[in-house]
């Protein structure tokens, strides 16, 4: 009896930690899209200046919809607990 209690309290404290390394690896995705976006836009206001504002406005609509992705994966990671 005592090794089966302690073999569910190892598999909680298991998922608990294999859910956060899943919440890290959901979190590199959009990290890595956030640098190359950015960077993409700096390169192409420092490459035409006259489209900044353009060039902004679509990079803030970016950068919205890469955040979702690391939101998904951060409730994900709750709500698989």
């Amino acid at each position: 009896m005592a090794d089966t209690s302690m073999i569910l309290a190892a598999a909680d404290a298991v998922s608990g930690n294999i859910a956060t390394v899943g919440y890290g690896l959901a979190v590199l995705g959009p990290g890595i899209g956030l640098g190359i976006l950015i960077g993409k836009t700096v390169e192409g206001i420092a490459r035409q200046p006259e489209v900044a504002g353009q060039l902004r406005t679509t990079m803030f609509i970016g950068i919205g919809f890469v955040e979702v992705l690391g939101l998904l994966g951060l409730i994900t990671g709750f709500l698989f607990q």
